[in-house]
């Protein structure tokens, strides 16, 4: 069993930045899951924001956030990171942390169905 507990969402003007934290708590290493953030809004499907794979090496992002956010984890302290920048009322979501386990270094999480653990979700809103 995992639990992620994700932290540091909150209302911000656009072109602002937050970050995310998401910290994890396992009987396996942190190591040994590939983590991601996805968001969603009412009326809409969850969709996926950003990915990073168990070393943190191999990081994969939505286009629509691609050069403004940046995945990371420190795997020393069992969180995985999402910086936001450049902040747009489109941005605006409760923000998912999600655990996938996985014997492959490279695997990344792009889709509900490949992970495996939930966070409880963390709102952000981005005002214009």
């Amino acid at each position: 069993q995992v639990q992620l507990i994700e932290s540091g969402g909150g209302l911000v003007q656009a072109g602002g930045s937050l970050r995310l934290s998401c910290a994890a708590s396992s009987g396996r290493p942190f190591s040994s899951f590939a983590m991601g953030w996805f968001r969603q809004v009412p009326g809409k499907e969850r969709e996926f924001v950003a990915t990073i794979s168990r070393s943190g090496r191999s990081t994969d992002y939505a286009d629509s956030v691609k050069g403004r956010f940046t995945i990371s984890r420190d795997n020393a302290v069992n969180t995985v990171y999402l910086q936001m920048n450049s902040l747009k009322p489109e941005d605006t979501a409760v923000y998912f942390c999600a655990a996938g386990f996985t014997r492959h270094t490279d695997v990344l999480l792009t889709a509900d169905d490949e992970c495996d653990y939930w966070g409880q979700g963390a709102q952000v809103t981005v005002s214009s």
